[in-house]
Order: C-alpha cells, then structure tokens, then sequence
C-alpha cells in the first residue's frame, strides 16, 4: 500500500509505499522531508490541497498570536508530532493571517483542531488540551497504527 502524501513546503503531492514512511521520506520535487515528526504552518491553499489528496492523516490547530490558550498549547502539539510520526502529521494555519479558513472550515473559536484524511474532515476536537489527548484524539478518529 502507498500513501498521498502533500509536500507542507511546496504542496506537491507524493506517493510514499507504506513501509517507507518511518524512513523520512522527502518531497520528489523541493526535498523536504514529508513526514518528521514536527509541526508545519500552512497557508490555506497547501491545507486545501492536502486536504484533497492525502492519505496520511493530518490535524490542523487553527490558532491566532493573540489567543492565550492557542500559545499554551504549542508544545504540547509540537510533543504530539513527535508522538504521532510516522502514522499522522501536524500542521498549523494562522487564522489572522489567512482570514478566509474562518469562514471555509466554520471556526467559532480557536484554538480548533481539525482531523482529515483521505479527502475529507474526520473530526474536530474544541480548546486547548495536553499532548496525550492530542495524539488520543487522533488514534481514535483516523485510521493509524497505536
């Protein structure tokens, strides 16, 4: 079995076999490693593309600089990158800078975690919350290895 994988750098889609994925594979267009345990920040348009394509699962925070809770939770959804990597990766998109995932995704409230996988919204988890319940939250919502 192989993975869609978007490159969060250059958002090119790439084909990734399954058993390649512990081996950080990189983008065939910009190099990038694709799946490495760390939290990106997408624009809008590389979240719709990945949104489209991707098998792997990937949870957005959608969060603003001055939301207090959305600071709080950074590294514990930095711990859940790592904790998730190889099965699931973790992206952010700033919502005062790209204004428009308000309206597109129906953001009441931030910080707003949204689960995707193969081409659809799986789940949605509401406030800040620890590392564990993070990557919890994934286990039970995508289809991933635990």
């Amino acid at each position: 079995m192989s993975h869609h994988i978007t490159c969060l750098d250059c958002a090119t889609v790439n084909r990734v076999p399954d058993d390649r994925l512990a081996a950080h594979p990189k983008c065939g267009t910009c190099g990038a490693k694709l799946v490495d345990g760390k939290v990106h920040e997408i624009d809008t348009a590389t979240l719709r593309k990945a949104e489209r394509n991707d098998t792997l699962p990937l949870l957005v925070d959608f969060w603003a600089p001055w939301c207090g809770p959305c600071r709080a939770m950074a590294p514990e959804f930095s711990k859940a990158a790592q904790a998730l990597a190889p099965e699931a990766r973790l992206a952010k998109v700033n919502t005062q800078v790209h204004a428009d995932a308000s309206q597109r995704y129906g953001i009441r409230g931030i910080p707003l975690l949204i689960l995707f996988q193969n081409g659809q919204e799986v789940a949605r988890l509401t406030g800040a919350r620890p590392a564990a319940e993070i990557a919890a939250f994934v286990r039970q919502n995508a289809r991933v290895r635990a």
